[in-house]
């Protein structure tokens, strides 16, 4: 069977977040999604990433026209010859981003053309799992264990507990908010915030904390053993994930497991990170795609390493579903509540997990009238 990608179709959509929402280092009231359909054999496959809308001029320019014309089932070769067309454009960030959109959208296409779910074209034992082979063994087959993400610095405590109920109702086990509020200048609350946290879980979660760089080598350690006393056990980002030497420093200070990664562009930035970490998380649509999750997944040097998926759960979860030694996929507000506002196919939670689909492809497909509103590139 043989089929040619015809068409590469780009556009970008905004939408309003429900709240205001900030981390330890940014804060904003919108996200924009761009979304990528690929078109061949007489079907369409769908990819995004959470991007500026410049990924759309990206796109436009320097890929759809390595796609076009290729072969549709010959995935790997398409992203390759996409890497090799933005050398001078640079790979990592927006372009990396581009190509995570891309190339989602092409294996998509391929699944679709094909008439299989995702998972079982990646079906290698030898790098990757089997759907079900959670570390896990409560998890039912093809299911994939989430944590609830969201708490947000800019949300009071009514706000906060109302969240983590929900997290609850879903099953989740599991559930992180955001701290080092202005770049760690608030210290206390950070602290306060943890403890209503811990109130309102009690002993049906454990709670998970992301500082997203705001903290200095000294606050992070500061910090991380106030959240050792609390019961804390995921420390996300608490130094940037650029300062290596800092990550070790308070990984090695700390009980907690340090994690890190959603900002590696590829292979090589995951292959320097994980060293310094407990746990690498990976991107889909920042890192490069499914091609590049895959490979990051089936690398020997990282074969002792446990992975988590980061964010963008629905587009993730098929790669979540077959990727050895995962330990969870993080199930974040802002993107599950787009993906559902705008996405046919969103798989419910059931007791805390995620399921894959069973059709073909990976199940998404855009409500397009439904976007219409939203869209502004």
């Amino acid at each position: 069977m043989s089929a040619k990608v015809t068409d590469v179709r780009v556009a970008a959509y905004t939408v309003p977040t429900d709240a205001p929402e900030g981390d330890g280092t940014l804060t904003w009231d919108r996200t924009t999604i761009v979304v990528v359909h690929a078109h061949g054999g007489g079907q369409v496959g769908t990819g995004y990433t959470y991007a500026p809308r410049a990924a759309v001029t990206v796109i436009d320019d320097l890929l759809a026209p390595v796609v076009m014309g290729s072969d549709a089932l010959e995935v790997e070769g398409t992203w390759q010859a996409m890497v090799r067309a933005i050398r001078n454009a640079g790979r990592h960030g927006l372009v990396g981003m581009a190509i995570s959109a891309v190339d989602i959208a092409l294996w998509d296409l391929a699944a679709r053309i094909l008439d299989k779910p995702l998972t079982a074209l990646w079906t290698d034992p030898a790098t990757q799992r089997t759907p079900g082979d959670s570390a896990d063994a409560a998890f039912p087959p093809d299911a994939v264990e989430i944590y609830g993400s969201g708490g947000f610095t800019t949300y009071d405590d009514r706000q906060l507990r109302r969240q983590l109920a929900r997290w609850l109702e879903l099953g989740c086990d599991k559930v992180k908010i955001k701290i080092a509020e202005d770049w760690g200048s608030h210290r206390e609350r950070d602290l306060d915030r943890t403890r209503v946290a811990q109130q309102v879980v009690g002993d049906h979660a454990t709670v998970f904390v992301d500082a997203n760089g705001g903290y200095t080598i000294e606050q992070a350690c500061g910090v991380g053993d106030f959240l050792d006393t609390l019961g804390v056990t995921w420390f996300e980002e608490p130094v940037s994930s650029e300062d290596h030497e800092g990550l070790s420093i308070v990984r090695d200070r700390v009980r907690a497991d340090v994690a890190a990664g959603e900002y590696a562009a590829d292979l090589a930035d995951c292959l320097h990170l994980a060293p310094h970490v407990d746990c690498l998380q990976i991107d889909a649509t920042r890192c490069g795609g499914y091609t590049e999750w895959r490979r990051i997944a089936s690398h020997p040097t990282l074969t002792e390493i446990e992975l988590s998926g980061h964010c963008a759960p629905h587009i993730t979860l098929p790669a979540a579903a077959t990727t050895a030694r995962l330990r969870h996929l993080e199930y974040f507000h802002d993107h599950e509540r787009i993906e559902r506002l705008l996405f046919d196919g969103c798989p419910d939670p059931v007791g805390g997990t995620l399921r894959s689909a069973d059709g073909p492809g990976h199940g998404l497909t855009l409500r397009a009238t439904d976007a219409e509103g939203y869209r502004v590139a």
